[in-house]
């Protein structure tokens, strides 16, 4: 089994992770009702999707 000659640093290990880093999913505005929605889903607030009414959304009881 192979080992290491020498001890591999913080920093260059960073170096070497600096891409591995999760990113922010894409986020789009609802031409309907302007709120924000993940790219090419449904609007969770009004329901809207492609210029027509994807799915029925109830109002919430409050």
């Amino acid at each position: 089994m192979a080992l290491p000659k020498k001890k591999t640093a913080k920093s260059r290990q960073g170096k070497r992770r600096s891409h591995l880093k999760l990113s922010l999913p894409a986020m789009d505005v609802c031409p309907h009702c302007h709120s924000p929605k993940l790219s090419h889903c449904v609007c969770p607030k009004c329901g809207w999707y492609n210029d027509r009414e994807a799915i029925e959304v109830k109002p919430s009881k409050k």
